[in-house]
């Protein structure tokens, strides 16, 4: 038997209702954050973005990681 056979797959309707709500929850924060660093990326001056403006775009769409790195060291402060 594999390791991937021993695992059962649960489907949504096996997840009890607290689940389903951190599911839910966590993925309309992963997509608020998306939203908003691609909406930040097109709108921000591109002197004041540190690196090209695409690879920030393909960073961004990395679960939680993408966008928080970008607010994090891909903004420049304007002067």
């Amino acid at each position: 038997m594999s390791v991937l056979g021993s695992v059962r797959s649960r489907r949504w309707a096996d997840l009890p209702p607290d689940a389903r709500l951190g599911v839910a929850f966590g993925g309309a924060v992963q997509l608020a954050l998306l939203a908003a660093a691609l909406l930040d990326l097109r709108r921000r001056d591109p002197a004041l973005v540190r690196g090209p403006r695409w690879v920030w775009a393909l960073v961004s769409l990395l679960n939680f990681i993408g966008p928080i790195s970008y607010f994090a060291f891909g903004r420049r402060r304007p002067r």
